[in-house]
């Protein structure tokens, strides 16, 4: 019952959303629409939920790399599929199913749709490539030489697979035997194959069937990779040694900094970006499902380290050094999208902040910043309103200063939100990942301590 009216109420909003749209694109939502923080929340889920539902690339089922309102897609790739925004949008369909926003079988028959689909695509030694194409299940190549597996974007898929296995896996028939496909995809990934086939102790990004490990990119920290770490040391058939956790990805203890802005201690050193800390999507990828509130290690607290990355991230939006229009402590958010040049990894500093803010950034980091998150989407949403807001959800970001407020949208943008506000909620996707003994087993293995559930509360207010 509870599930009904809160599909009814949302009909009601989307309706007078989209009565006022027709009055005029540009204009903001006005006080009449005025709605709770709650429902606020659940509104922005379910129009970006719609993203991997009526959005999604209808022959596999899987997460469009990109949609563009205006269908212009220069690249020809509008049913191209992304392996990583895929299982960003597994998970959030499981928060449609548990928001009632869809029913548990219309999720279910979805979700063995792209695990049949994924079955039968490309792989290499296991592993998926970045992009597929959506009819046919093959590689479209991310560029000449990436054109086979790429073992981040495998991670980030398998995150969502394994939320998928544990929330049906004590089902019913169907229900156990969709979680036994995942869980053989999940062993015939070759994680150590990615060390060389073990003769290094670092992971490679790349393999090709033509160039083999021609690209050469070492996955070092910090970046957005550590869960790539943590499930190949989590494999229960081709796991990695502990060694290449600690000699590859931490360099040797090389990782931890005792750098800090605005009072914020960065505590890892982040790639490229050791002044102010990277784009927020590093401390909403690898993290929608491993929870960072639980998890420590010699080098870092985690739930500090992703914390003091999106405070310090807030911070520098809202003293706007470079006094780009629009910035404030109620409008910030400077991750990975769209730019006026393309697609660019934003972040705080004067060589990396562009004057794009990604709604993304603010929304994705509700369970670090949840007061600081809450004025962002009410300015995005009372303030611009329909200049950002449309059938999906937010835009994938806009400038002020240029005007500049294209219409369009990317799944690894889109999938977080859904994902971390969820985790803010409910901790749903965090309970179901962190609930895969494999995943404590992994985490153990690389040293990791991991606190229990007592004291962790994430914030007195928390919203259900």
């Amino acid at each position: 019952m509870k599930k009904q009216f809160t599909l009814i109420f949302l009909l009601i909003l989307i309706y007078g959303s989209s009565c006022s749209n027709l009055k005029t694109a540009s204009r903001a939502l006005q006080p009449e629409l005025a709605i709770s923080d709650d429902s606020l929340l659940t509104l922005t889920q379910f129009r970006t939920f719609q993203y991997f539902w009526d959005g999604a690339e209808p022959v596999s089922g899987m997460a469009r790399e990109r949609y563009h309102v205006d269908g212009n897609y220069p690249e020809n790739d509008m049913n191209a599929v992304t392996t990583g925004g895929t299982g960003f949008g597994l998970m959030a369909i499981l928060v449609g199913m548990e928001r009632g926003f869809i029913k548990r079988t219309e999720g279910f028959n979805r979700l063995k749709h792209i695990t049949d689909f994924l079955a039968k695509a490309d792989r290499f030694h296991g592993a998926y490539s970045h992009w597929l194409w959506g009819e046919t299940g093959k590689v479209k190549p991310f560029s000449q030489k990436d054109n086979g597996a790429d073992i981040v974007e495998t991670a980030y898929l398998f995150q969502g697979l394994l939320a998928v296995r544990e929330y049906f896996k004590n089902g019913n028939p169907a229900e156990k035997e969709l979680a036994e496909k995942i869980d053989k995809l999940w062993n015939e990934v070759e994680w150590n194959w990615f060390s060389k086939n073990g003769t290094e102790k670092v992971i490679y990004w790349h393999w090709s069937p033509d160039y083999g490990w021609e690209i050469n990119h070492k996955i070092q920290g910090y970046n957005e990779c550590i869960i790539t770490y943590v499930l190949a040391a989590s494999s229960p058939t081709y796991p990695v040694d502990p060694v290449v956790y600690h000699s590859g990805w931490t360099r040797n203890g090389n990782i931890t900094t005792e750098s800090e802005k605005y009072g914020y201690k960065l505590i890892l050193k982040h790639d490229g970006a050791e002044e102010y800390g990277g784009p927020l999507f590093w401390a909403h990828y690898s993290y929608l499902g491993l929870n960072p509130r639980k998890i420590i290690d010699r080098y870092a607290d985690y739930w500090e380290l992703n914390k003091n990355q999106t405070l310090i991230n807030w911070q520098w939006c809202t003293e706007n050094p470079i006094n780009y229009a629009g910035y404030s402590d109620s409008c910030w958010g400077l991750t990975a999208g769209y730019s006026p040049q393309g697609y660019s990894a934003h972040a705080p500093g004067p060589n990396r902040d562009e004057g794009v803010i990604t709604p993304s950034g603010a929304l994705s980091s509700f369970p670090y910043t949840p007061e600081q998150s809450m004025k962002a989407l009410k300015y995005f949403y009372f303030n611009l309103g329909s200049k950002i807001f449309g059938k999906y959800g937010f835009y994938d970001g806009f400038h002020k200063g240029k005007n500049w407020y294209p219409q369009r949208y990317l799944a690894i943008d889109q999938g977080p939100i859904v994902v971390m506000i969820e985790n803010y909620r409910s901790s749903l996707l965090w309970d179901l990942f962190m609930g895969a003994p494999e995943i404590r087993t992994g985490l153990e293995r690389l040293g990791f301590s991991i606190r229990d559930n007592s004291n962790l509360n994430l914030c007195d207010d928390k919203q259900k």
